[in-house]
């Protein structure tokens, strides 16, 4: 294995945007590929970022998000960047419902992160899975599934759709952003593909949460705002932790996004009264 400082210094140099650390070519899985930008800290092993693209997108676009990858290499994590499955037509996207699977991508994303972890020295414990739109679908239903695959989970403009799970597994620490005006995915749902597909009602999504994380009371801890953000918290006892972001944009990762979740991260977790 090469050393976690040899290759951040490769990165660096080469100023590559995307590859498999300073190699041009993605990274190869079992079931597909993946990029990765490295942090510049020499600290090993790192925690990673595994960020999912949206629908039509890639992993190669994910890392020229250069401000969102900056705040995250900086801070010290690496950011994953897979590849979504083609669908029939060409499309790359996630495989979170069964009638529109390409790939199992609940067995691919904890396979990449292994991957990624035994190539560069990453800290599994502590990574998580964020995404945008289809990937932030797919970062609930996994978080849904299976909680334990990653140490959080941090959607942007996704949640369920319809039907939604009638449970999730357990409990997650889950931080959601979401455009007020977003007409993609609209906070109360929208139908689609003449009625065959419909988008869940996000604050439905959130009650789901509460139920998975334990919590005794739907009112949250916390609500307060932070210039134009609007946020409310639930703290439900160990790793339930919800907190929801709304923003004053339409479909997009809002600015500071990143740095805000960095703090959220790092912020130590506790037990509220809402569980009891």
């Amino acid at each position: 294995m090469r050393s976690l400082a040899g290759l951040a210094l490769a990165w660096i140099a080469t100023g590559a945007a995307a590859g498999c650390g300073p190699s041009p070519d993605p990274c190869e899985a079992a079931g597909g590929t993946y990029h990765i930008a490295l942090p510049q800290t020499v600290a090993s092993p790192v925690p990673a970022v595994v960020f999912l693209h949206g629908h039509g997108g890639s992993g190669e676009g994910v890392l020229r998000m250069r401000e969102m990858v900056t705040a995250f290499t900086t801070a010290g994590y690496a950011v994953i960047a897979p590849d979504g499955a083609p669908r029939p037509n060409g499309t790359r996207s996630w495989s979170f419902r069964g009638d529109l699977a390409t790939r199992d991508d609940f067995t691919f994303l904890p396979a990449v992160l292994a991957d990624a972890a035994d190539r560069f020295d990453l800290d599994t414990e502590r990574s998580v899975l964020a995404g945008f739109s289809s990937g932030a679908f797919m970062v609930n239903y996994l978080a849904c599934k299976t909680p334990e695959a990653f140490a959080a989970y941090l959607p942007v403009a996704g949640g369920f759709w319809r039907p939604m799970p009638e449970s999730c597994t357990g409990p997650v620490r889950l931080y959601h952003s979401h455009g007020w005006r977003d007409g993609t995915v609209p906070l109360e749902g929208r139908i689609l593909g003449n009625g065959r597909f419909i988008q869940g009602d996000i604050w439905a999504g959130f009650d789901l949460w509460r139920q998975a994380m334990g919590c005794r009371s739907p009112a949250p801890e916390q609500a307060w705002q932070e210039g134009d953000l609007m946020l409310r918290e639930w703290h439900c006892g160990a790793k339930a932790e919800l907190r929801v972001e709304l923003f004053l944009g339409g479909h997009m990762v809002p600015e500071g996004w990143a740095e805000r979740v960095i703090t959220w991260l790092k912020a130590p977790t506790t037990a509220s009264s809402s569980t009891e």
